[in-house]
């Protein structure tokens, strides 16, 4: 490799990490936030959920890959291009392909790197992930067992315990159960505990009373001696992992077993998944295409034009979206499935053309000018804005 290939490529990687850990930051931050019932609802622990938050990593990282690609080589060729460094590559008979070498290999290091992560480490760290939140489910029967806390055992079942008393016994339990469509139940006992036979869990109540609460508004008690209020239903559910395509190995897609209820339910699920995967890789030379396309040649500063970085971005967007598009619509007719390499090859086929042909793909110049006059609008009524804002704020004052 050249010196001015390896300076291409120390700039490109070096932005593609920091583009890369600030995409995967904030990726991640907002699915961690969905997860933090973990914590509020189910009392796991600080350790357990930082853990399930880690196994999200894989699943978003084929995803953020190829985007922080395209921003680093579109950000880096943009710069180089600022700087005339472009210009004087041009001027000393560099060819483009000087350019392109770095930045392509490059993006085969990062279809490895999602090829490896989508096929061989998401799945079992989303079978891991099912596994913890199954596991937080089934210990809920002894997180309850704290004093003066609601703890929401399911959906429309809820529990507190006022106070543990000698013997592993309950005192002051509450338990409303909204789970019955048309009716309320609320339990009231002084005493209790949790009874176990063998795996199943019962919660034995003792000197309580019972009311039911119809969809019509009428109300019944019941006293009651002692009463057992069965867990095992919950228990047995929580303990079910249900897996879904996505969370299935590469090997389990390729030869499903025709006795999954899932498989049998859904079959197209499993093509699509299966197919989606092979393709989604391919997304991180696609867009180091794209960026080369737009932003790989030597061009004047005074040409109006939309920045080369929007440009990038706008059109590996449009690209990836018409990726989802297919994805979502591959399950259900199998003719989609050929849509999930067709996409792919046919951007990267007509971004070829661009850099073979020495043309530069770009957005309509009338983009350009009408964002910036809509700029240029914002900035007069933000103007205006802050004098309005001024003169009220100071007659207020007098």
């Amino acid at each position: 490799m050249k010196v001015v290939e390896r300076y291409i490529m120390r700039r490109a990687l070096t932005m593609f990490l920091a583009a890369l850990a600030w995409t995967l930051a904030i990726v991640w931050t907002t699915q961690v936030l969905a997860k933090i019932d973990l914590v509020t609802d189910n009392g796991q622990s600080a350790l357990t959920f930082f853990e399930v938050a880690a196994l999200i990593i894989p699943s978003i990282i084929p995803i953020v890959v190829p985007f922080a690609l395209v921003v680093a080589v579109a950000q880096t060729l943009s710069a180089m291009n600022t700087d005339s460094e472009l210009a004087v590559l041009s001027a000393a008979g560099a060819s483009r392909w000087t350019i392109a070498r770095p930045i392509l290999l490059l993006a085969a290091f990062a279809c490895a790197f999602s090829f490896i992560v989508d096929n061989a480490i998401d799945p079992y760290a989303r079978q891991k992930n099912r596994q913890l939140v199954a596991a937080s489910r089934a210990d809920l029967v002894s997180l309850i067992i704290q004093e003066g806390t609601f703890r929401k055992i399911d959906d429309g079942l809820y529990l507190q315990v006022g106070e543990r008393l000698p013997g592993n016994r309950l005192g002051g339990i509450f338990v409303a159960d909204s789970r019955e469509e048309g009716a309320s139940l609320t339990y009231y006992a002084k005493t209790g505990s949790i009874v176990e036979k063998g795996d199943e869990k019962v919660l034995m109540m003792n000197d309580g009373v019972i009311n039911r609460k119809s969809a019509t508004g009428d109300l019944s008690v019941i006293r009651f001696t002692s009463y057992a209020f069965d867990m095992s239903a919950f228990m047995s559910a929580a303990n079910d992992i249900t897996l879904l395509p996505k969370d299935r190995t590469t090997a389990y897609l390729l030869n499903p077993d025709p006795n999954d209820k899932m498989f049998q339910r859904e079959p197209g699920s499993y093509r699509a998944e299966l197919n989606e995967r092979f393709a989604e890789w391919s997304y991180s030379l696609v867009f180091a295409l794209i960026a080369l396309a737009v932003a790989g040649d030597a061009r004047s500063h005074r040409e109006a034009r939309i920045n080369p970085l929007i440009t990038a971005i706008a059109i590996a967007l449009f690209v990836r979206w018409l990726g989802f598009f297919a994805a979502g619509k591959a399950d259900k007719l199998w003719y989609y499935v050929y849509l999930l390499y067709g996409i792919p090859l046919i951007a990267s086929a007509v971004s070829i053309w661009f850099i073979v042909s020495s043309r530069t793909m770009e957005l309509p110049v009338s983009w350009a000018d009408w964002l910036t006059g809509l700029a240029k609008r914002a900035g007069e009524n933000w103007t205006t804005f802050k004098l309005w804002l001024a003169r009220r704020t100071s007659g207020q004052g007098a």
